[in-house]
């Protein structure tokens, strides 16, 4: 690991993010969260409230002076966390109110999400929702008491502003404090029962084609049939279920079910890439989408997204031959190598959705970096385009392709704060055909206007003050980038995004993994002068973050075939079994059960934004155990996936990435052994076929004489070899091989149909 470390003692007064670069005009109040490297820690040190970071230092306080902690979860692309710090923590007299009665901690959930997840789990049960930021009271113990999300810094309506809350709280804390704390004890009690996961004695696996026709007849019931997605809005692009209607296609092909669930998933995938929420100026996927049509979106980018919706857009693409899904995938990895990537190959977190207009003044505007009116337009477009009716110019084309409209295409009800006034949201509106139609062009003509349009209005974008960029570099998400960058990569044989995705390995390797302690960080952040940081302590590593690797890692080399990769893979699953694997119950706990500050132990049980890292998990085992011959990789992941059982067969529409693994259980992993040298382009071509399939249930491997990983793990390789010094392909499925296949198109007739 080589880290730049930032002592907690040390007093840093510049931020961390960028689009927001240090700050040369001095600071009425600096709080100790000026020592953090967290952007959203930072983006609160000059408050006027006494914050600490989460940690002892503050736990000791509030037992020494027997207050309560008031705890603030957030992330710093979160715009109601932005408009709550506006109104409440930069308020004197709130300020004053928190630092002088309560013990003040600030987490970012993205750094803890342990944190997180424990009081999220308690605001949801009392309060019926959640959300961020969240506000929770605590006891001394760190047992909650009240919750909530949101509060406006004064009474509105009828409801309490959190100056009113405040002090009831401080009130009863001091009159009423043995009724606060008993049902706050009472809740938590049944919250752990209410939680708990675990395999009943005796309980066997849920049948996967019954788990699997349940979770697509649900998703069906969620459908919206006009342009694709789940719900009508606002909509979000849930990458797991479009993954999970792909995989229930590719063994049900000759089924409507399966023709149906393909057909949901492509149009969705088409809908999202033609709307607004695909930035058509700048490349990659805004957070979701307002309304049903995915036109106005909430503009803030997320790694996650980006990583999610490349392997959906790629497999999209595989499965249909559609080039405009490849050309999608490839899109989203222009964006994230651009705008989100460091120069040590890590993958920052985000870029906010708020921005200073380019007309200026002292106030945010949600997507103002992204939209355009139509004056703008016309100015930046006004050639006229050779052979186009009526003398049409670029900026007439631009405008009806994309639905810009003179008086803003943005609806009412889509701008609930009057931001985006007479502005337009690029909105793909006709295809290029009927495009070249409208205006008497050929349809290369058509794309050439809009290429060069294009390319002008991402050059005015870059003159205008950029989003904050959370420049936090996450172990699980870089995971999740991994698996991006390679399976994009092997699909397209791309050897430019091969090589970005061995700088994401090297990255997590070098910076994200204590080798001494044999522990995954879960962070490091982007100094001043570009070096990586590290806090001192640093945190370990959770749950997501092994799972999430260890899937890039397996991915990477499936890409690469380079068994270093594959190497560290079992070395962090061995790892992970070691810190969160319940041994009674089984399934893996979100964080390490014996660190006494996370009061509910948790397993994740829901796939959403991201997900579930015991879903992930479930796959990696299946997946390591055909590459060690560790059978008991194997029986983990039955057990893990026994564990959820009843969760799977009542609602498996929200555990749609784990139904994909107790598929790959049911149907068995084909193995896919090439026998060839690696850089020979008779294996890149055996290669080429296996990648241009979508195989849910598959892994590949290289038998490689001068590479002995394998060999030593798997005996049953020494007898699979090339023929007559021509690379071969082994098909393998339950302990019984196919025939050596020599010929590309023999092994993809192989592998679809199961005949040579």
């Amino acid at each position: 690991m080589k880290f730049v470390f930032v002592s907690s003692s040390s007093f840093s007064m510049s931020m961390a993010s960028g689009g927001e670069g240090p700050s040369s005009t001095p600071h009425k109040h600096t709080n100790r969260l000026a020592n953090e490297r967290s952007p959203y820690l930072l983006q609160h040190a000059h408050n006027p409230v006494d914050w600490y970071p989460w940690g002892q230092d503050a736990f000791n306080k509030a037992k020494n002076e027997d207050k309560p902690i008031f705890l603030s979860v957030g992330y710093s692309t979160c715009h109601w966390c932005h408009v709550m710090e506006r109104e409440s923590f930069e308020d004197e007299e709130i300020g004053k109110i928190l630092s002088d009665n309560f013990v003040c901690v600030k987490v970012d959930r993205e750094e803890r999400p342990d944190v997180d997840k424990v009081y999220m789990t308690f605001v949801q049960a009392t309060h019926g929702g959640g959300g961020w930021p969240m506000s929770v009271w605590l006891t001394p113990e760190l047992k909650p008491f009240i919750g909530g999300t949101y509060f406006s810094p004064r009474d509105h309506r009828g409801r309490p502003g959190l100056k009113t809350v405040l002090n009831r709280i401080t009130e009863q804390w001091q009159n009423n404090r043995p009724a606060l704390e008993s049902s706050g004890e009472k809740i938590l009690e049944a919250l752990k029962k209410g939680t708990a996961v675990a395999a009943n004695p005796g309980e066997s696996l849920p049948l996967a084609p019954d788990v699997a026709n349940h979770c697509f007849q649900q998703l069906v019931q969620s459908y919206e049939e006009e342009y694709g997605g789940f719900k009508v809005a606002p909509k979000f692009p849930t990458p797991v279920n479009l993954m999970f209607l792909m995989s229930y296609w590719s063994v049900n092909r000759s089924t409507s079910e399966g023709v149906e669930a393909l057909q949901m998933a492509l149009h969705t995938l088409r809908m999202m890439a033609l709307g607004g929420i695909h930035d058509h100026v700048a490349q990659g996927f805004h957070r979701y989408s307002t309304d049903s049509s995915w036109h106005v979106p909430h503009f803030e980018k997320m790694l996650y997204d980006q990583a999610q919706l490349a392997v959906a857009y790629i497999t999209a693409s595989q499965v249909s031959g559609e080039p405009l899904f490849a050309d999608v995938a490839k899109d989203i990895l222009l964006y994230v190598s651009r705008d989100l990537s460091h120069e040590s190959g890590g993958f920052y977190s985000a870029e906010d959705a708020d921005s200073v207009p380019a007309s200026g003044g002292p106030n945010k505007r949600e997507g103002a970096f992204c939209v355009w009116t139509a004056s703008e337009v016309r100015e930046l477009l006004p050639d006229v385009v050779e052979g186009a009716t009526a003398a049409a110019t670029q900026a007439d084309i631009v405008m009806h392709h994309y639905g810009v409209k003179e008086l803003g295409n943005v609806a009412p009800e889509q701008d609930p704060h009057g931001e985006l006034q007479g502005q337009n949201v690029l909105i793909v509106r006709y295809s290029v055909e009927l495009t070249a139609a409208r205006f008497g062009i050929g349809v290369e003509k058509v794309n050439e206007v809009l290429a060069s349009a294009r390319a002008k209005l991402a050059e005015v974008r870059e003159s205008r003050p950029r989003p904050h960029l959370d420049t936090k570099m996450l172990a699980s998400w870089n995971g999740l980038m991994l698996s991006a960058y390679a399976r994009v990569g092997a699909v397209l044989g791309d050897n430019s995004l091969l090589e970005r995705a061995v700088q994401a390995g090297n990255f997590l390797k070098e910076h994200l993994w204590d080798a001494e302690r044999e522990t995954v960080l879960r962070s490091c952040y982007r100094g001043d002068q570009m070096e990586v940081q590290q806090i001192s302590p640093p945190i370990s590593g959770f749950l997501d973050d092994y799972a999430f690797i260890i899937s890039g890692l397996l991915d990477l080399y499936e890409a690469t075939l380079q068994s270093e990769w594959l190497q560290w893979a079992e070395e962090l699953q061995l790892r992970q079994d070691a810190l969160f694997w319940d041994q009674q119950g089984g399934g893996y706990f979100c964080s390490d059960p014996s660190d006494g500050t996370v009061l509910l132990q948790l397993k994740e049980d829901q796939d959403g934004a991201e997900p579930s890292a015991n879903s992930v998990s479930a796959s990696n085992l299946l997946r390591l155990s055909h590459y060690t011959g560790r059978e008991e990789w194997l029986q983990k992941s039955q057990r893990l996936l026994t564990a959820f059982s009843e969760r799977l067969t009542k609602i498996p529409i929200a555990l749609p990435e784990m139904v994909r693994s107790l598929m790959a259980q049911h149907y068995t992993l084909k193995q896919i052994v090439i026998c060839g040298r690696r850089d020979a382009s008779d294996t890149a071509s055996l290669l080429a076929a296996v990648n241009s399939l979508f195989l849910p249930h598959k892994v590949l491997m290289l038998n490689d004489s001068s590479d002995g990983f394998l060999s030593r793990r798997l005996p049953a390789l020494s007898s699979m070899s090339q023929q007559s010094g021509v690379a071969a392909a082994y098909v393998c499925q339950d302990f019984s091989c196919s025939l050596p296949v020599t010929d590309p198109e023999d092994l993809r007739r192989l592998l679809l149909d199961g005949v040579a």
